[in-house]
Formats: C-alpha cells, sequence, structure tokens
C-alpha cells in the first residue's frame, strides 16, 4: 500500500474542500446574523490541516493503484464528513453533540437528508445554506470534481473515479478522464441553475430557490423549513421539483448523450430509463388511486397531486415531503419505502439497489422460468440491444447479496439500541438507500434516537453512498496484505 500518495491526495483535497466553507461566510454578511466565526474557524482548520498532510508527501510521484483508489475515497468521505462537522459544533445557535453534528454532515454529504435538527425555519440563514451546500457537493461526488482538478496538481485520478462510480455504467463520455469530470460537472450546475430559477418564478424567494435547487438537484432532501417543501403549498413549486427530481434520478451519461446528439429521443432508447418511468407512474398510479377510493382526500386532483410528488421523491430517494406521509394508510408509506429499495439509475445522484440492476435481476429470473420450461433452449439476457456478459450478472448479484447482508445486520443493531420494528426498519432503508425520512420515531427527525444508533446509521448512509462493495472492499483482509 503506498499510504504516501494516499495523504498526499486527501491533503489536497481537505485543501479543496476548505473553500467550501467560504460561501457560507458571504450569505452570513448579507444577513448578518453572527455566524461567520464559526466558519472562519472551520475554514483555517480544514485548510491547515489539509497542508499539513500535504506537505511531507507533495513531491510524491506514485502512480495510483486501485487500492489506493478505494482508501482515499472511503477515508476522504469520512474524514470530509468529520471536517464538515465543525460549523455545527462552533455555532451558538445550534449547541450540537459531536454524534448529531457528524450525523448531520455525513447525511448531507451523502445526500441521505436525515436530520437531527428541529427548528429550522428558525436557524441562522449560514448554517442553513451550508446544509445545502454539502448535499450539492456530496451529489455528484466531490471525488469526481477532483479528478477534473487534480490532475493539474500532480495526481492521476483512475483509480478514483472507478472507487467513486462504483456502480454498473463507468463508461467514459469522453477521451480523457478530466473531460468526462468536467463534462458531468457541467450538466449538474446547468441543471442547479435552471431549478433554482424555475422555483424563483415558481414563487420561492431567492434564498429558498438557491438552497432548494441544491438539494434537489443533488436527491437529497434537505431544506429550510421543517415542513420541506410542503411549507410552500404551491402546486407550481411541487411541479418544479417534479421535474428536477425525475432529471436527476436518470444516468447523467444519458443526459451527456441527449445533448450531444440533440435528441431527446435518445432517451426512450434506454432500457434503464423507461423502467424507470414505469416503476415512478405505476406507483404514483397505484397510492393516487387508492388515497381517492379511501377518501383520505377528497377531490381526484388533490389525490394525484399528493400521491405524484410523494412517489418521485421517495422513490429517487430525494426524500422532500409536501405532506406527512406517514400518515397515510399504512399500507402507502411502506409502498414508498419499499420502492425507495429500487432508488433512481446507475450514474444518477440517486440512491438505492437503482433501477438497472432491478431490471437485470427480473429478466435473470425470467431467463431461469424459461430455462425451466426449455430446458435446452439459449437465452440472452440483452440491455438496451446488447447481450448482456456473465461477469455482470455475477456482479449484480453479488451486490445485492451484499446489500441484504448488510441490511439484516444494521436493522438488527437499530433494534438493540432500542428502536422498535418499524422504526429500525425504515431508518436503516432510510440510510442505506440515501433516502432520509422514515417511518414511526423516525418519521420527523432522527433527534430522538440514542447515539449509538446515530453512528451505526451515519455508517449506513456511507455503504450506500459508496454502493456498498467500494466500503466492503476495504474491510476484506485480504485488501490489506502487501
Amino acid at each position: 500500500m503506498q499510504f504516501s500518495i494516499v495523504f498526499k491526495t486527501i491533503g489536497l483535497l481537505l485543501m479543496v474542500f476548505s473553500l467550501t466553507q467560504l460561501p457560507p461566510l458571504l450569505v452570513d454578511f448579507i444577513y448578518q446574523q453572527n455566524e461567520a466565526q464559526s466558519f472562519i474557524t472551520a475554514f483555517s482548520l480544514t485548510l491547515l490541516s489539509g497542508f499539513i498532510l500535504w506537505v511531507p508527501f507533495r513531491n510524491t510521484k506514485k502512480d495510483f493503484r486501485i487500492r489506493e483508489g478505494i482508501l482515499v475515497v472511503v477515508s476522504f468521505w469520512f474524514v470530509l464528513s468529520l471536517f464538515a462537522t465543525i460549523p455545527f459544533l462552533l455555532s451558538e445557535s445550534l449547541r450540537m453533540s459531536f454524534s448529531d453534528a457528524f450525523f448531520e454532515s455525513m447525511s448531507g454529504l451523502t445526500t441521505t437528508g436525515a436530520t437531527v435538527l428541529a427548528g429550522l425555519d428558525d436557524l441562522p440563514k449560514a448554517i442553513l445554506y451550508y446544509r445545502q451546500q454539502l448535499q450539492w457537493l456530496g451529489g455528484m461526488g466531490i471525488i469526481v470534481l477532483a479528478v477534473a482538478i487534480l490532475p493539474m496538481l500532480g495526481v492521476g485520478g483512475m483509480e478514483l473515479y472507478h472507487a467513486e462510480s462504483s456502480g454498473i455504467s463507468k463508461e467514459r463520455l469522453t477521451p480523457k478522464l478530466t473531460q468526462t469530470a468536467k463534462a458531468l460537472w457541467k450538466i449538474y450546475i446547468s441543471f442547479t441553475v435552471v431549478c433554482a430559477l424555475g422555483y424563483y418564478l415558481a414563487g420561492m424567494d431567492a434564498f429558498d430557490a438557491i438552497a432548494h435547487s441544491y438539494s434537489t438537484v443533488a436527491i437529497g432532501g434537505f431544506s429550510t423549513h421543517d415542513a420541506s417543501i410542503g411549507y410552500f403549498n404551491s402546486s407550481a413549486i411541487e411541479s418544479v421539483a417534479i421535474v428536477f427530481m425525475l432529471l436527476a434520478g436518470i444516468n447523467f451519461s444519458l443526459h451527456f448523450f441527449v445533448w450531444q446528439k440533440k435528441n431527446a429521443f435518445t432517451y426512450f432508447q434506454d432500457s434503464e430509463f423507461k423502467t424507470y418511468l414505469f416503476i415512478l407512474f405505476s406507483t404514483a398510479i397505484i397510492i393516487g388511486t387508492y388515497l381517492f377510493d379511501s377518501g383520505y382526500y377528497s377531490s381526484a386532483g388533490e389525490s394525484v397531486r399528493q400521491a405524484l410528488f410523494q412517489t418521485i421523491s421517495i422513490a429517487t430517494t430525494t426524500g422532500f415531503a409536501s405532506t406527512n406521509y406517514s400518515q397515510w394508510p399504512f399500507i402507502l408509506p411502506i409502498l414508498l419505502i419499499f420502492a425507495s429499495f429500487i432508488g433512481a439509475c446507475a450514474g444518477s445522484t440517486g440512491g438505492g439497489i437503482k433501477v438497472v440492476r432491478v431490471l437485470l435481476m427480473f429478466k435473470l429470473a425470467m431467463k431461469e422460468i424459461k430455462k425451466f420450461i426449455h430446458p435446452n433452449a439459449q437465452i440472452n439476457i440483452k440491455l438496451n440491444q446488447r447481450s448482456v456478459g456473465e461477469s455482470t450478472l455475477v456482479s449484480v448479484w453479488g451486490f445485492f447479496s451484499l446489500y441484504v447482508i448488510a441490511f439484516i445486520i444494521i436493522l438488527i443493531a437499530l433494534m438493540f439500541t432500542g428502536l422498535d420494528q418499524v422504526s429500525a426498519f425504515s431508518a436503516t432503508a432510510a440510510s442505506i438507500n440515501n433516502l432520509g425520512p422514515g417511518l414511526g420515531e423516525v418519521a420527523a427527525n432522527y433527534g430522538g434516537v440514542s447515539d449509538p444508533a446515530k453512528w451505526i446509521l451515519s455508517f449506513s448512509m456511507l455503504l450506500g453512498r459508496l454502493e456498498i462493495l467500494t466500503l466492503m472492499a476495504l474491510l476484506h483482509k485480504a485488501f490489506w496484505r502487501f
């Protein structure tokens, strides 16, 4: 293991991350709420720590291997969350414990959207902005940003990119890796700007529009209000959210190809995209019909509005709420939680197992049924008109097996901390799928759960964000063999 290149890279990334403490200073300057000192201290400590890590190894010229890439990715998400706690710990308006501050920062950076905070409407704007910014940085993955920057500083990034993008689709969009990262970030930033403009035109003030565009495009779910999107009670604002949650849940590589070809029909040539739309809208129809038929809402229009928003928000693992869906007839919250297991598309900012994996598992199950009926038949599994290799199918089932094992262990561990079955199940699903809101004791926020439960959930968030395989590889003894 080449620890010198690992320390050098983490030091560089920390110095880059320290710059993200500056925008909240501008927000505090505008609103004059006396939070500047917290962010000045956080900036100084983060920059200095990164510099101390970088200086001894600044002349290291070794190349990355996959093991160093995995170690940097996992270590950096943990270290980043650690340093991201500083403004929370120093803010006089919050007075948070270390466990709470770490949970909040990990939730932000992994775009989970679970929070321990209440009374958001009364918090300083700088703190609220900072939470939203954490999600925005975590959405595309700050490692992808680093891939675009670090080569200029003498650190190659191929292994970082592969370790961060542990899903099925990892192909480059352009010949050079840095160009790929920049292309993804251009799309990401463009969506954010247009989303903010849409929110502003729909009735939000400038601060809320920018803040919510961050968490919408990142599929994060943090809000500046306790009532989330429901605070605004506006169908126009909900419509903007629906559009950009849908877009952010699509593979960003597919967005790139559509932009490159200037042909929107390219979306409908993708099997995962079509399955993604089918799952979302069929779930919304079922929920809307049930809500209206049961008389929960008196009008069909209101039933459709609430069903569509909550379905897209939960199924894409965004976690915004336009109403308290945990109070719906119990089958509906459970159905929404199970929809979050599928999640968004691979290569998106969303969480969950990912639509393409679920699609491949379904196709493989259909293949086994056909083989049972016709034992001698040669049946290929195809995705986008191409045969899927055996290694890919094995990888999908390997991921799913690890996912189920991890889910069960985390669920049992949470129940040992004292959570009831419903709360523990939904908290596990909400954290490992990077969803955020749960049911039972964690329906509103996670402030009431014990510190051990918060640390377990923080680990679960990281596990989900890195799609299990990256973190599990680090925990395997073979990884550390020299």
